[in-house]
């Protein structure tokens, strides 16, 4: 018999700084045998999640933020900034360490978790591929991108797939490098992206979560069925709300490798950066 993981559809849209929680929390669950290996399905409703070493100050347009009612947050896990919605649906695949040989390598395991994804998009018709190191595209045009972190007993890798996203707001709030574009041979950030919708119209989410869990239980030789998060996830995702995901000190830094900081006005800050 395959093995079973688990599928949970949890989310908190309007709590970012909790999902986000959430997310460490699942992580230390599946490498601690609290539950099994699991698939996650969540959005968040218009936020900029900053990557663990990233400067906020660098990747984030604030004054469209603020304009726009979106809020920044940090995750624990590495990769560029991206912009959520409630037209997004991010994924989570959770994996012990010790599941096979290709999740000793950061490289290969990305390419493992990509081609479920991958998988999941072609039953729907599209002709999704990965495109090293983290993209998963359609053509010429993005339509997902994944991050990961690897523990000593626990491999997480999320990504967040356009699905209908409003793709303007991605372009003011997300400060993009020139040479980035330009190495892309495109203007803007607008046209180096595509969403499910622009490729096929109308499109119900259900049947997107259903395609990439059976991409999923493809790619892996699992069964994935459905479950709900564990008393001992949640609490520690609360404690975790409490003395990381919404303090200062996480939300502002490290800012490691920033040779220029130019920070912006505290009141602007403190309203793109709430914890409400």
């Amino acid at each position: 018999m395959p093995e079973t993981w688990r599928r949970i559809d949890r989310e908190w849209p309007d709590q970012p700084y909790r999902n986000l929680a959430f997310e460490e929390a699942l992580v230390t669950s599946v490498a601690d045998g609290v539950v099994p290996p699991t698939l996650r399905f969540w959005r968040n409703d218009r936020t900029v999640v900053l990557g663990r070493h990233q400067c906020a100050d660098l990747e984030v347009n604030y004054d469209a933020c603020d304009a726009r009612d979106v809020r920044v947050v940090r995750r624990f896990s590495g990769g560029g900034a991206v912009y959520h919605d409630q037209g997004n649906l991010n994924y989570t695949i959770v994996i012990p360490r010790d599941e096979g040989p290709e999740f000793l390598e950061r490289t290969r395991s990305f390419a493992v978790a990509a081609d479920a994804v991958v998988a999941g998009l072609r039953t729907l018709g599209i002709a999704a591929r990965f495109q090293p190191i983290n993209d998963i595209s359609v053509g010429e045009q993005k339509i997902s991108g994944l991050a990961g972190t690897l523990t000593k007993r626990a491999l997480l890798y999320h990504g967040c797939l356009l699905v209908e996203s409003d793709l303007r707001v991605l372009g003011d709030v997300l400060n993009v490098a020139k040479e980035k574009l330009e190495s892309k041979a495109v203007r803007s950030v607008r046209k180096r992206v595509t969403t499910l919708r622009e490729l096929l119209g109308d499109v119900d989410m259900a049947r997107v979560k259903d395609a990439i869990a059976t991409g999923v239980a493809a790619t892996f030789g699992v069964e994935v069925a459905q479950g709900e998060p564990h008393a001992d996830e949640l609490a520690l995702a609360d404690e975790l709300l409490e003395t990381k995901y919404a303090t200062d000190r996480w939300r502002l830094g490290p800012c490691r490798r920033c040779t220029c900081r130019a920070r912006p006005d505290d009141a602007r800050l403190a309203r793109v950066m709430r914890s409400d």
